[in-house]
């Protein structure tokens, strides 16, 4: 946390959060069990050098804990509706899955899913016992599909989602750019899309850390703004504070949103940032209200 920080700022924004972790290990998930409220939850990364049976034992290793799993499903690593099938079976056996984020994957397509509409559609969630899918949006654009595109697959997945029977929201990108996220999320509410927006931001983490995963993951424009604002302090940690910030003092304007914590910096460690920050949040709140 910033010393000094004004946490009344945070508001309702702050007091519900979920975090993604990536392959988190036993010790990890034993960790969050002791730091986060029961059903808080946890996303479930799908790496493509992690097999499916360790995706469900993750999973069920989650919903164990007392944490809700999401997991991710990446369309075109299926090869085929019989294995995307098997997957969710096992994920409803072991793991009372719930809720999925859908993602295309970076591989090719090995089977009859080429994006995440395309699963949406045609993968049956909802007889699988699926309740709940979320999406991906980018408040800075995508770094090889063009803006209106991005817009159009927006309204075909929540239109596929909500004729399939299914709740939706929107796990948004990582960006360090409060203005962009607050602007993206205006837009989003002109547009008539309700839906509640889990808004992604990286955990506290070192400035090395933090360019390294931006680059990978195509975050451009905010990325010259986080150099530029931290050059004096490299080897020093950061947060989220700023887009904790503004996003709570944009208040209506961004309708349902809430904090989608990414834990570059430690899946441990970003929890707890998280659950203090929550916490802080709910004592303003409360001292605002009464």
């Amino acid at each position: 946390m910033s010393a000094g920080r004004d946490d009344r700022g945070a508001g309702s924004f702050a007091r519900e959060f979920s975090l993604e972790a990536t392959r988190p290990s036993a010790a990890d998930i034993t960790a969050l069990a002791g730091i986060l409220a029961r059903g808080t939850q946890l996303y479930l990364s799908a790496v493509p050098t992690q097999s499916f049976a360790r995706h469900v034992e993750v999973a069920a290793a989650t919903r164990r804990a007392g944490l809700e799993p999401v997991a991710h499903l990446p369309a075109r690593r299926f090869a085929s509706a019989g294995e995307l099938a098997d997957v969710l079976a096992r994920m409803r056996g072991d793991a009372d899955l719930r809720c999925v984020l859908t993602v295309a994957g970076d591989a090719a397509a090995a089977g009859p899913f080429p994006d995440a509409l395309a699963l949406i559609q045609g993968g049956k969630l909802r007889e699988a016992g699926i309740e709940e899918v979320g999406i991906a949006g980018y408040p800075e654009g995508h770094p090889s599909i063009t803006a209106d595109k991005l817009e159009a697959a927006l309204d075909q997945k929540i239109a596929a989602a909500r004729a399939a029977g299914l709740n939706v929201h929107i796990v948004s990108q990582f960006s360090f750019d409060p203005d962009a996220i607050v602007a993206w999320l205006a837009r989003l509410r002109k547009c008539g899309i309700t839906v509640p927006v889990k808004v992604g931001m990286a955990g506290p983490t070192s400035i090395p850390s933090l360019l390294r995963y931006a680059k990978r993951c195509g975050v451009g424009a905010s990325l010259k703004g986080l150099v530029s604002g931290a050059a004096t302090s490299l080897l020093g940690h950061v947060g989220p504070d700023r887009i904790i910030d503004a996003l709570a003092a944009a208040k209506g304007e961004i309708g349902a949103a809430h904090p989608h914590y990414f834990s570059f910096g430690g899946v441990v460690a970003t929890a707890r940032y998280a659950h203090e920050t929550s916490q802080k949040a709910a004592a303003a709140h409360a001292v605002t209200a009464s």
